[in-house]
């Protein structure tokens, strides 16, 4: 295995983690927000894991992208340029 790939996958593993960590802070933040309880302290709470998730979703598709373009330089300056034809 080379350099390239295991970025690609050891990218492709923190990314598939961080956006299901994003879904499940999502709907406990939205299931707590809309909990018929007369509490606000643990609505707030829902509103706020509801915001960081956005935050979050903002953050990991812009480290995403870096990610993809690292990979991209990467596995272009990694293949080996063929030697010119012998006359």
């Amino acid at each position: 295995m080379d350099l390239v790939e295991f970025i690609r996958g050891l990218t492709l593993q923190v990314v598939t983690i961080a956006w299901f960590i994003f879904v499940l802070a999502w709907f406990v933040g939205w299931a707590l927000k809309g909990a018929p309880v007369p509490f606000y302290r643990l609505k707030r709470t829902g509103q706020s894991l509801v915001e960081d998730a956005i935050i979050a979703a903002f953050w990991l598709a812009l480290g995403s992208s870096i990610f993809s373009l690292i990979s991209y330089i990467a596995s272009n300056i990694a293949q080996p340029t063929p030697p010119p034809p012998q006359p």
